[in-house]
This record gives C-alpha cells, structure tokens and sequence, in this order.
C-alpha cells in the first residue's frame, strides 16, 4: 500500500515543490509521515533541558517535552502538505509525536540490543519496519496493532515469560516521538531503520521479532 501527498505528486515532486516554497523541516517532515508512510501526527511539547520544565506551561509536568500539547489537533493520515502547514502554523516548534496503537506499536528495548538484533534479523530475511533510535538509549521496533495487547502471552508461548528482560512494549494511549524531534529535552531522535514504501502497507506482526529480541534481551542481561 503506497502513499502520495495530496493523493497525486510524486515524493520527488513533493520534496522539490517543498523547497520552492520554503516551507519548515517541520512540515515537511510532518507531511511525509502523513502522505508517504499513512501515519496520523500530533503536535507535542518541548523541553530545552531535562531541568527546565516544559513549553506546555506545567511546572509539575510529569513528561516533560515528551507528550501532546493540550488540546492539540491530530494530523489525520493522508493530509497534504498545505493542511499541514495551516495546522502547524498554530503550533510553531512543537514536537512531532506520533500516536501508538492505530496503525502500529512499538516494541523497546535498549539500543544495543536493537541494533545487535537488527543485524541477525536482516541476515534472517524476516520482515522489518521501522526503528528508531532515542537520545536515552533506547530502540524502538515499529510492530503491528495489537502488540501490547498481546506481548505477555507471546513471551510465555515462547518460554520467555519468567525471563528479567530489559523489554516492554507500548500500544493504544501512548505516544512515540518522531525524527527528528527533540525528545523531553535530551536530544533528537533518529532511525536505525528509516521508513520505506516496501513496508508501507503496514509493520511485521511482533512474533517474528520478538524471539530474536528476547534472546539478545537476556544475554546482555547475562
């Protein structure tokens, strides 16, 4: 399944129409995940430093810089690039947090254990989705809806219920912050493994990751 912006230009198209009129890395990135990749965007707080609070106003914020600002509009999938300037032209500077549980969830582990896990599972031909890679250390392995849901029966069928593994995943509720925000004040966010069209059409279901993450999970605990 494939995305365009505005339903009809090409990503080259987009990305050069895009300069001509100057529009923010922001926007643009916005529109790319909402056109290309299917994925609905919210607009998120911002911290500057871990000890200097957050731009929603809160001093006893409990997640600062790394959760929607209040009454926040969604970018819904699908939204040009046009519509995405004119939502956030209201919200200049905001994180780009993407909402968990609609069209994927997220499996986390620390980044050593994604990135060792990553290269056993491409030389595994498993499919993959994207990954990406948090300014606290952590991986982020973007798996089907139902994930969360699902993960505590998946690691007991596969004898991984009793193990202490440095893993958790997040579904419905929670937000991830997308590259290349700033998260809560620590540094941006990137990918270990960007998005692409051959993956488009949605995340591998968890199973198929979660055997390989688990065993790297428990030698590095080891």
């Amino acid at each position: 399944m494939g995305f365009t912006i505005g339903g009809s230009r090409s990503t080259k198209e987009f990305r050069s129409g895009t300069r001509r009129r100057g529009r923010t890395s922001e926007c643009t990135a916005v529109a790319e995940y909402t056109g290309l990749w299917g994925w609905d965007v919210v607009p998120g707080a911002r911290a500057a430093a871990p000890a200097r609070g957050c731009s929603c106003g809160h001093t006893n914020c409990r997640a600062p810089g790394a959760h929607p600002l209040p009454h926040a509009p969604t970018v819904p999938a699908g939204a040009t690039l046009d519509e995405v300037t004119e939502t956030w032209s209201g919200y200049p500077g905001a994180a780009v947090l993407l909402p968990v549980g609609r069209t994927f969830d997220v499996i986390e582990v620390s980044q050593e254990a994604g990135r060792r896990a990553l290269v056993r599972l491409e030389r595994m031909g498993l499919p993959l989705g994207p990954v990406t890679a948090t300014p606290d250390g952590r991986a982020q392995f973007f798996v089907a809806p139902g994930a969360a849901a699902g993960l505590p029966q998946l690691l007991y069928r596969m004898g991984w219920d009793d193990a202490d593994l440095d893993l958790r995943a997040l579904g419905s509720g929670a937000f991830l912050t997308a590259p290349p925000s700033d998260h809560a004040g620590l540094g941006p966010v990137s990918w270990l493994r960007p998005p692409a069209l051959d993956c488009a059409g949605g995340p591998p279901q968890a199973r198929l990751l979660l055997g390989t993450l688990a065993y790297i999970c428990h030698r590095l605990r080891r």
